[in-house]
């Protein structure tokens, strides 16, 4: 029987992920760099390889650390700066925007607004699904009841605090982009909604 040394923190804060996503997403621009201007579709193609990367298991990374988030916010940036020949020193913001690129923390938070609203719509797995019930099923005469809030249970640590379970019912959005029922017209007015 093998023993194997796991470290239970980088686990936990995704330390190791973050870095293989950086590594690899580094690497690729790397690779992309020389071809990138000979290409008609170069948006596409980036954000094929380094999107891809960046949203693979991101609902994962829902309150980690804010340093390894910008970690990824920076291969995304480096991405951006590579299609549209942006300097290091100007803004990157507007260059996400013109690429109707989210930037990382939000690409996390629109996944798992997603994850939930399949949820509640019942296309989602039922393991999923019974981590959320509306406020007011459970008790009687709530204002929450009538808003159709999701209830989020208590947790008595950070880790706990970092669950889909929890993490799912704090996003908070409008009723105009809650109820709908279309998963794609829900995805377009999410997107939109600026504060995700």
């Amino acid at each position: 029987m093998g023993c194997y040394a796991v470290n239970i923190d980088s686990q936990l804060t995704m330390a190791d992920h973050v870095t293989a996503v950086c590594k690899v997403g580094y690497y690729q621009l790397r690779q992309l760099q020389g071809v990138v201007q000979s290409l008609t579709s170069e948006p596409a193609l980036v954000n094929a390889f380094i999107s891809n990367r960046l949203d693979y298991c991101n609902s994962l990374l829902c309150g980690i650390a804010d340093t390894q988030l910008q970690r990824l916010q920076s291969v995304q940036n480096a991405a951006s700066r590579l299609v549209t020949g942006t300097r290091r020193s100007e803004h990157i913001t507007p260059v996400l925007r013109s690429l109707h690129w989210l930037p990382v923390r939000q690409r996390i938070t629109f996944k798992v607004a997603t994850i939930v609203h399949k949820c509640l719509n019942g296309r989602a797995p039922v393991y999923l699904s019974n981590d959320h019930q509306y406020a007011g099923q459970r008790r009687t005469s709530m204002r929450s009841s009538s808003a159709a809030l999701l209830e989020v249970p208590r947790s008595r640590t950070a880790i706990g605090d970092r669950s889909f379970s929890m993490t799912g019912p704090r996003v908070t959005l409008p009723a105009s982009v809650r109820d709908t029922n279309s998963s794609l017209r829900f995805r377009k007015l999410l997107k939109a909604f600026p504060c995700i």
